[in-house]
């Protein structure tokens, strides 16, 4: 089992930044693939970023050059900096952990483990 509690969410105008943390505690040794989904109300969640034991990263078009996803594996953290932020970018954040190596579909909700979500929301 895997516990994952989001932090670092809030109320920021335009073009500001915030910093999502995400530690994980339990068996984190087994993690392979952890990522950022976000999710607004009547609509699907989306992927946001991931990363994989290997550091390798992905991103959703719509954050690349804005968002970084990192993660400190001496603190078995996950963290998303998120800059430039947009209204668009309002929603509430997941973090999600697998014990698979996802790589190309990391983007796919199906991750085994969920955090609780913290809310981000951009205002104009």
């Amino acid at each position: 089992q895997v516990q994952l509690v989001e932090s670092g969410g809030g109320s920021v105008q335009a073009g500001g930044s915030l910093r999502l943390s995400c530690p994980a505690y339990g068996y984190t040794y087994s993690i392979y693939s952890m990522g950022w989904f976000r999710q607004t109300p009547g609509k699907e969640r989306d992927g946001v970023a991931a990363i994989n034991s290997d550091g390798s990263t992905s991103y959703a078009d719509s954050v690349k050059g804005r968002f970084t996803i990192s993660q400190d594996n001496a603190k078995n953290t996950l963290y998303l900096q998120m800059n430039s932020l947009k209204p668009e970018d309002t929603a509430m954040y997941y973090c999600a952990a697998d014990m698979r190596f996802v790589g190309g579909s990391w983007f796919i909700p199906d991750f085994g483990y969920w955090g609780q979500g913290t809310q981000v929301t951009v205002s104009s």
